[in-house]
């Protein structure tokens, strides 16, 4: 029987995957990390650089300043960072210099745990990260093997990347990363076996979304096989598309024979208090989806679906939706099987949805396809289709991005904003729009105290504040009175 951590995913990843990523401010974790410190996960899936840039664009948050509170209201635990690589926030990539510079940042900040999650599997890509992590500083580096369905992504494939990262003294442990919800109980039981096979006594993590089902069952087949940890999240933060629910998830395991070390009480306090925040901030609860095999053969992500859907009804074009998937299914093949985890299936849906609607494939093909059969997003697994691939690059428009300039030195960024700059500012305005981060700088700095309760009392007292007949609102119950009053009122009183 096996002894299994727990890391939890419920700030970043169930909160991105059950909504979208702009469900919860900083008081909203803060409130409950003292809980959180005690539950005794082995580490918080804390943020991502794409979270950072939604904390400074949707909230006026000073992400850098997120995490530093954290670290102090929950010392004990590892706050982890998903980072894909060489980009921080923009999409493009990064300067090996800046990449330094971020990750240096990171681990000043309080981050000791990082997740490295190359979209392709680039081994050599994901060690050149993990080196330049521990050279800052990075406690516990993790290597993802992102998980897909295709001819190429067999459990060779997976065993082998997993022995060239486990031999890699910048490497603490691997995990196997299911961001679609692909991996069915029957290839989880020999794919582990596997991996385990070539990593010796490197522990071994699994993280899936619970997209069709298949996620909490294929954590207990995983931990038949000794797997040292998985990754959960917490009431409606969990399933839906988001990871499994914690307290299932421990509750079965131990029902099974397997040991997990963790406090009860403040799990079920840490549930209670993201259930009452779900329903006094409106948030969705993630609920079990059926499984779906059509989702095995398109990958496409939920939310991508979503938005396709949306735009071909725009474009009156819905009912070309079912050529459009598959479509997809050839298009990804063409491309050497990418994994559809951003920003992959947006190329993917992109080049499939131009090759349905004009006369010939491929004859229209977005920029940023041409830029990966270029390379600039790496390698590809398997080698992109060869007429495709002759096809794309005999383009006009191909040559010019050919002869793009490499990414901007950290010396020439420098230059561009004024040196009187910290290396945390310097960092957000180098990838960010400058009025988003103005109006970060310019934001009233937020309080730290967040009760859920207390949620529709404060409606309802804006509510009746924004009366323009208010001149004052009177709170009574017994030995309390709370008074407020305009400041036109008080005025007048100050006058008598």
């Amino acid at each position: 029987m096996a002894n299994v951590t727990l890391i939890d995913t419920t700030v970043r990843d169930g909160n991105q995957s059950n909504w979208g990523a702009t469900g919860l401010r900083t008081p909203q974790f803060l409130q409950i990390a003292p809980i959180m410190d005690r539950v005794g996960f082995h580490a918080i899936d804390f943020t991502s650089s794409t979270h950072m840039g939604i904390a400074v664009r949707n909230f006026q948050e000073d992400p850098w300043e997120r995490i530093r509170a954290m670290k102090a209201a929950m010392p004990r635990t590892k706050l982890q960072f998903l980072g894909t690589g060489m980009r921080f926030i923009s999409w493009e990539t990064a300067d090996e210099d800046v990449m330094r510079l971020v990750y240096s940042r990171l681990v000043d900040a309080g981050i000791s745990r990082f997740a490295i999650a190359d979209p392709l599997v680039d081994t050599a890509a994901i060690l050149a990260s993990a080196r330049m992590i521990r050279e800052v500083g990075g406690a516990e580096v993790v290597a993802a093997l992102t998980y897909t369905i295709s001819t190429v992504h067999d459990d060779a494939f997976y065993a082998t990347a997993a022995a060239a990262l486990a031999a890699s003294p910048d490497v603490d442990r691997i995990y196997l990363k299911d961001p679609g919800g692909l991996l069915s109980p029957e290839r989880a039981r020999t794919l582990v076996a596997a991996v385990k096979a070539r990593i010796g006594t490197m522990p071994l993590e699994l993280h899936s979304h619970c997209t069709i089902g298949l996620a909490q069952l294929s954590y207990l087949a995983a931990a038949e096989l000794g797997i040292d940890s998985l990754q959960v999240a917490v009431g409606p933060a969990s399933s839906g598309t988001a990871q499994p629910s914690a307290t299932r998830i421990v509750s079965n395991l131990r029902e099974m024979g397997h040991r997990v070390d963790i406090d009860d009480k403040a799990l079920a306090r840490m549930t209670d208090y993201f259930t009452h925040l779900a329903k006094a901030e409106g948030l969705p609860f993630g609920t079990q989806n059926e499984f779906d095999a059509a989702f095995l053969r398109h990958q496409i992500p939920g939310g991508m679906m979503t938005t396709m859907m949306r735009q071909l009804e725009e474009l009156k074009l819905l009912h070309r939706l079912p050529e459009i998937i598959e479509e997809v299914d050839h298009v990804r093949a063409d491309l050497g099987f990418p994994i559809m985890v951003t920003p992959f299936p947006q190329m993917v849906c992109g080049q499939a949805l131009y090759n349905v609607i004009s006369n010939e494939r491929y004859s229209n093909v977005p920029d940023e396809v041409i830029r990966y059969v270029i390379g600039r997003f790496g390698r590809p697994t398997a080698p992109v289709n060869e007429n495709v691939r002759d096809k794309i690059l005999s383009k006009p428009r191909a040559k010019e991005l050919a002869s793009e300039p490499p990414p901007t030195s950290l010396r020439d960024l420098r230059k561009k904003f004024s040196p009187s700059l910290s290396d945390e500012e310097f960092l957000l305005r180098a990838t960010m729009p400058a009025e988003q981060v103005d109006a970060m700088r310019a934001a009233p700095r937020a309080s730290r105290h967040y009760t859920p309760d207390s949620r529709p009392i404060m409606a309802l007292l804006r509510e009746l504040a924004a009366r323009p007949d208010t001149t004052g609102i009177v709170v009574e119950k017994p030995e309390f009175r709370l008074e407020l009053r305009s400041n036109q009122s008080a005025r007048k009183d100050q006058e008598a």
